[in-house]
C-alpha cells in the first residue's frame, strides 16, 4: 500500500473495500465501488427536488431502493419505501446520555484482518461507509459522527440487529416461565407442525441450531432468503409472482434438511418463527412487546418502527429502524446487566446467559473466518475474546458492539456496498477492540 493512499482517507477507503470484497469473493478481479465520500447521499442529490429528477429517483417497485449507492439514502428513509408500524417512546422523559466528548479517539490505529496494514479509528469510518457511529463509555457519549443524510432526529434501518432484539425478548419470556424454552416451536404454532420447524425447540431457534433448508447466500439470487423477503414485501415480487403472500405464508413451505441442534447456521427465518411463537405466548405483536417491556422503559428519545408485511406482521428478522442513540441506550442497558434508567428492564441472569455464549463448536461448523472462537446465544454474538465483547450484527455494516472490560459501547449504522458482514469485518473487529483497549488505558 503506497504513503499516497495511506495519507488520503477517501482512497485508503476505496482500496480497503476492495481488498475486503476480494477477500469475501476469492475474486480475482473485484467489483468497484464509489468510495465513502463519492457515494455520499447528499453530494449525489438522491431524492432531491419536486419531484425528483429521474436519475435522482429511488423506489421500491423497481429495487433501487436496495441498490448500491442509492443505499446511502434509502437507509435513512426506510419507511418512504414500506409500510411501518411504530414502536412508540411513551411520554416519559428521555433518559439522559451525558455528553463526555474527546479529541483523541479519531487517531487511534489497529492492524486490519488478514492484511497486517494499519488504519486509524477514523479511516475506517469512511472504508466502511459509516452513516453514523455513537461511542459510550461508562455510559457517556465519548464519540458521536453523522455523514450523508443520517441525523441524530432520524431512524436508520438496523437490519439484522433486529434478530437480537427478538432474541432478547424471548429469552426474558423464557426467564418468566411465559415461553418453554425445550418446547417444539408447533407448542405454540401448532400450524407449523409438518413444516421443517416442527420438531424444533425454541432453544435451537433461539441459537439458530435448527436443521432446515435455507439458504442465506446474498450472492446467490435464488436463495431462500429472497424468497422470504419477496413474501414478506421486503423486496419487490417481479410481474405475475404466485408464492407466499406474508410471512407466515412463507414459514409454512420451509422443509426440514437434516438434524436439529448439532450445527449453528444462520437462517433469518429462525428469528420470523420465534416472532410467531413471542406473538402466540404473549398474545401481543413482537412491536407490542418491545415497545412495553423494553423500549419505553429505556427513555428512548425517539420512537422506532417496524417494516410490516400485508398482514400487519412485523419483519423480525431485520425489519427494526431506530435512532443511533436508543441504539446505544439499549446497549448501555445490555452491558450494565439488564439495569437501566433506574429499572431492572432484562433480568441479569439473561444477560449472563448471553454474556456466556453458546456452544463454540457448533459455531464452528458454519466456518465464519472473521470469526474464530466465536458463538451465538439468544441471538446475539459472543466473541469470547479477553474483554468478553458481544455484538448485535446487521448486514451491510448495522452494530451494537459491547465491551463490558473497557465498559464501552459501540452503535453504528452504515451502508456498505455489499452486505455480507465478512466484507466489514476486517477494518471494524479490530478497530473495535483497540477503541476499548485505549479507553482502558487512557481513561478520563
Amino acid at each position: 500500500m503506497t504513503n499516497t493512499v495511506k495519507k488520503n482517507p477517501a482512497l485508503w477507503a476505496a482500496a480497503m473495500a476492495l481488498l475486503v470484497t476480494s477477500l469475501q469473493a476469492g475474486a480475482q478481479t473485484a467489483p468497484k465501488f464509489a468510495d465513502a465520500q463519492a457515494s455520499d447521499p447528499v453530494t449525489m442529490g438522491w431524492m432531491a427536488g419536486s419531484p425528483p429528477s429521474a436519475d435522482k429517483l429511488i423506489q421500491f417497485a423497481d429495487g433501487s431502493f436496495r441498490k448500491f449507492p442509492q443505499i446511502r439514502w434509502s437507509f435513512s428513509n426506510y419507511r418512504q419505501f414500506v409500510p411501518t408500524s411504530n414502536v412508540e417512546r411513551g411520554t416519559g422523559p428521555v433518559s439522559v446520555l451525558p455528553l463526555a466528548a474527546r479529541q483523541d479517539l479519531d487517531g487511534v490505529s489497529f492492524q486490519v484482518l488478514g492484511t497486517g496494514e494499519t488504519m486509524t479509528w477514523a479511516q475506517s469510518l469512511g472504508a466502511n461507509y459509516t452513516d453514523g457511529i455513537v461511542v459510550l463509555h461508562k455510559g457517556r457519549i465519548v464519540y458521536e459522527r453523522y455523514f450523508g443524510v443520517l441525523k441524530p432526529q432520524g431512524q436508520h434501518i438496523a437490519m439484522s440487529v433486529t434478530k437480537s432484539f427478538i432474541g432478547t425478548l424471548g429469552a426474558m419470556l423464557v426467564a418468566e416461565g411465559v415461553i418453554d424454552e425445550n418446547a417444539l416451536t408447533s407448542t405454540y404454532v401448532p400450524e407449523l407442525k409438518d413444516t421443517g420447524f416442527g420438531d424444533v425447540t425454541v432453544r435451537q431457534l433461539l441459537d439458530m441450531t435448527t436443521g432446515i433448508q435455507y439458504s442465506e447466500n446474498y450472492a446467490d439470487p435464488k436463495a431462500e432468503i429472497f424468497n422470504h423477503t419477496r413474501a414478506g414485501g421486503v423486496i419487490p415480487r417481479p410481474p405475475g409472482y404466485d408464492g407466499p403472500k406474508s410471512f407466515y405464508e412463507f414459514l409454512l413451505t420451509i422443509k426440514k434438511e437434516g438434524a436439529h441442534g448439532q450445527a449453528f447456521a444462520y437462517k433469518t427465518v429462525n428469528s420470523d418463527a420465534l416472532g410467531w411463537v413471542i406473538r402466540r405466548a404473549t398474545g401481543k405483536s413482537i412491536g407490542d412487546n418491545l415497545q412495553e417491556r423494553i423500549w419505553r422503559k429505556l427513555g428512548a428519545e425517539q420512537d422506532a418502527y417496524f417494516t410490516i408485511d400485508s398482514t400487519g406482521t412485523e419483519f423480525a428478522g431485520g425489519g427494526l429502524n431506530a435512532s443511533l442513540r436508543d441504539m446505544a441506550r439499549f446497549g448501555e442497558m445490555m452491558r450494565q446487566g439488564g439495569k437501566y434508567n433506574g429499572q431492572q428492564i432484562v433480568p441479569q441472569k439473561v444477560v449472563a446467559d448471553i454474556r456466556n455464549g453458546g456452544g463454540k463448536a457448533e459455531f464452528a461448523k458454519a466456518g465464519y473466518k472473521t470469526l474464530p472462537g466465536w458463538s451465538y446465544r439468544d441471538m446475539w454474538w459472543v466473541s469470547h475474546n479477553e474483554h468478553g465483547a458481544y455484538s448485535a450484527r446487521g448486514v451491510h455494516g448495522q452494530a451494537i458492539y459491547i465491551d463490558p472490560k473497557a465498559e464501552m459501547v459501540i452503535a453504528r449504522f452504515a451502508s456498505h456496498p455489499l452486505a455480507g458482514n465478512p466484507a466489514n469485518d476486517p477494518t471494524s473487529l479490530p478497530a473495535y477492540h483497540a477503541l476499548a483497549k485505549h479507553l482502558l488505558a487512557h481513561p478520563q
